[in-house]
């Protein structure tokens, strides 16, 4: 995920020594820019909270003068859950002041597998990797048409959420300490059919003798399994027999086929707590340990996964969205490609208790409960701190489609 344009401007074609000057130069902007874009991956893991501001104010639009915003809007776009506006650049609050090198790191991954409409793009979108900050904003100018996504009936504001990559040690075998399995899809599953539910994947011998040999680690704890396929994929420290350690990725493979239910929601329909959030569920938990399967069960969605090796350039990445390209700490966003097709560059802009955001982001991955026009949920890494973040941020949330002129 990285950055540039350059534009020559001469009468004569350069000497034969020049053009080996400009591309031994060229070469090591390159290689720079590949080793500034690593670092900054690895410096990128979990996102911790910007300053938040009140939740009920949004910036005004400022005025602008600009030629790029004068003269007439393209027509509106309908995609089959919104509604996209062309607006002008100065409708986007805060555009003049994202570091956009950060987005540019996703974008490049984005350009791994684009879709139709920007894979065009992608070489302009490499060459600014070396380009600055006010080289990547003249092009986005020039090159791209802000939209704003509205829903199929006019409204202009959604829901924020956030999700992560847990953290979680496991064990390759059953133990009374690591007793909790995960599991590769069961042979014959059929995707999109629904299989049987959480509750009788958990009771029913007969069930568990089609997952016998299926299991790929053990956790300890049942509702760290929930929260790993409530996420689709985790970072897992496999204890070995020799006492060491190895670092997986478990990435989502499929489903059961049953529908997702908040356990949060079900709490709150129980009048068990008033805050869903994740600290509140665990609180509760620990009030209520014999009532585990009773939580666990009211959800009967099951996800199952595969097994990812992991090297030190892999995880300087989260794992990869429904795009096929690694995820990005505090740039990439999870939507509903009714709404935005994945690839898309999206700027956001939202205000909260936990969070103040104004900034582009890439549209890479979707999740079941990520459904509506106006809908994102934001990727903040992996690790403790993105999981408190993550369990806790809802808030309101505008977007702008930046799409292709």
């Amino acid at each position: 995920m990285v950055h540039q344009t350059i534009s020559t401007s001469t009468s004569r074609a350069p000497s034969a020594s020049s053009k080996s000057k400009l591309m031994n130069r060229l070469r090591r902007n390159v290689l720079y820019a590949s080793i500034v874009g690593m670092l900054v991956a690895c410096s990128s893991a979990p996102m911790l909270p910007q300053q938040a501001a009140p939740a009920t104010e949004w910036d005004a639009p400022t005025s602008s003068t600009r030629p790029d915003d004068e003269g007439p809007l393209p027509g509106t776009i309908t995609r089959a859950k919104s509604r996209w506006t062309a607006v002008t650049w100065a409708e986007l609050p805060g555009f003049e002041n994202d570091p956009l090198f950060e987005a540019w790191n996703a974008w490049i991954k984005s350009c791994e597998r684009p879709g139709p409409v920007f894979a065009p793009l992608c070489g302009e979108v490499r060459r600014l990797s070396i380009g600055d900050e006010t080289q990547r904003r003249a092009w986005l100018r020039e090159r791209l048409q802000p939209y704003r996504v509205d829903t199929l009936t006019g409204d202009t504001e959604g829901l924020l959420t956030a999700y992560f990559e847990p953290v979680l040690d496991a064990a390759r075998s059953a133990s009374a300490e690591f007793s909790v399995p995960l599991y590769q899809p069961p042979l014959g599953l059929a995707q999109n059919l629904p299989w049987y539910t959480r509750q009788q994947i958990d009771s029913s011998a007969q069930v568990q003798a089609t997952l016998k040999g299926r299991e790929i680690v053990f956790l300890a704890d049942p509702i760290d399994a929930l929260v790993l396929q409530i996420q689709g994929s985790g970072r897992v420290r496999v204890n070995q027999p020799d006492g060491s350690q190895t670092l997986v990725r478990l990435a989502y493979a499929g489903s059961n086929g049953q529908p997702y239910k908040s356990v949060g929601r079900w709490l709150l329909d129980q009048g068990e707590v008033r805050d869903a959030s994740w600290p509140a569920i665990k609180a509760w938990l620990a009030q209520n340990p014999g009532r585990v399967n009773e939580l666990l069960w009211s959800n009967p969605r099951t996800v199952f996964f595969r097994e990812e090796a992991m090297s030190a350039l892999d995880a300087a990445w989260g794992p990869k969205g429904a795009q096929g390209v690694p995820l990005t700490p505090g740039r990439s966003i999870a939507v509903d490609p009714g709404s935005i097709p994945y690839g898309t560059p999206v700027w956001l802009a939202s205000r909260g208790a936990n969070l103040s955001l104004q900034k582009l982001v890439l549209a890479q991955d979707t999740g079941s409960a990520i459904v509506g026009g106006v809908r994102a949920d934001y990727f903040v890494g992996w690790g403790n701190d993105a999981a408190e973040l993550a369990g806790r941020l809802k808030q309101p949330l505008r977007l702008w489609v930046l799409w292709p002129k």
